[in-house]
């Protein structure tokens, strides 16, 4: 039984890109989205406290991740949105130039593009001081861009997933259709999702909102909130989500304090 599950194993691994594969073997989101659940013995003893992230509120999509370690990372960045030191990290997205800058500060270390100019799609699945980053590609629609052809550019966004202190934090980016099986695989379990609510720059509202309620993230953070009356969209996501509206536009998490039940947080912002 042992070699079946072995050959099986190593089948499957054949039809996997280097990249997926390396992404297999270093995700702890993935790995946990996929493994079977079991009893877990219980253990009596003091557990240290759980590491926090904190995340903060810069504008439009434009969140930062500062982790355990201190690495900042911002994501969908233009430079536009400015909150205290300048990010170790930043990711883009090319739908027009409130996601991105083709000439960001050159201070910052790394600059992770969620599209490939070369017409294949972009492989971000690396680990930089206590974070693995990678992402999961998706389309946009054409209008963004100066290309010529169909109505949708393939593989032009990107969903980037970061996964720091044992949580697993995902950013939809620019996201412009539904997500079917495979990207909900690829993506796998997220704790925190920022999903963008306007309803008509990205993806209607229903879209949205069902892809919100599939993910079933412990706590949903909207972008894009310019448009879309927020209780728009809570009505549609289902009474199963809570809201909790601060005043500040920070706040910190762990897996610990993980609400317990799927919360949409709206931080002070634009």
């Amino acid at each position: 039984m042992r070699r079946l599950v072995l050959a099986a194993i190593a089948l499957f691994g054949a039809f996997l890109t280097p990249a997926l594969a390396q992404q297999l073997q270093r995700s702890e989101c993935l790995a946990m989205a996929n493994a079977a659940p079991r009893v877990m013995p219980v253990v009596f003893r003091q557990a240290a406290a759980a590491a926090e992230v904190e995340i903060t509120y810069a504008g439009h999509s434009t969140y930062f991740i500062d982790t355990p370690a201190g690495l900042r990372i911002a994501t969908d960045y233009s430079g536009a949105y400015q909150v205290g030191r300048l990010p170790d990290v930043v990711t883009m997205n090319r739908a027009h130039s409130t996601h991105y800058s083709l000439y960001p500060d050159k201070r910052i270390p790394h600059v992770l593009h969620g599209w490939s100019d070369d017409g294949k799609p972009a492989i971000v699945s690396q680990r930089i001081s206590d974070t693995f980053i990678r992402n999961v590609t998706t389309d946009i629609r054409r209008y963004y861009s100066d290309d010529a052809g169909s109505d949708m550019i393939r593989d032009g966004n990107s969903i980037f997933i970061f996964e720091a202190a044992g949580l697993c934090i995902g950013h939809l980016g620019h996201l412009h259709h539904k997500l079917d099986d495979s990207h909900f695989a690829q993506i796998g379990r997220l704790d925190i999702v920022m999903v963008p609510i306007d309803g008509t720059y990205t993806m209607s509202l229903d879209g949205i909102s069902e892809i919100t309620r599939r993910l079933r993230a412990s706590v949903v953070l909207p972008m894009h909130r310019f448009a879309t009356p927020l209780d728009d969209f809570m009505r549609r996501i289902g009474q199963q989500f809570e809201i909790d509206r601060r005043l500040e536009r920070s706040f910190r998490m762990s897996r610990d304090t993980l609400p317990t039940k799927p919360t949409v947080i709206i931080l002070d912002g634009v």
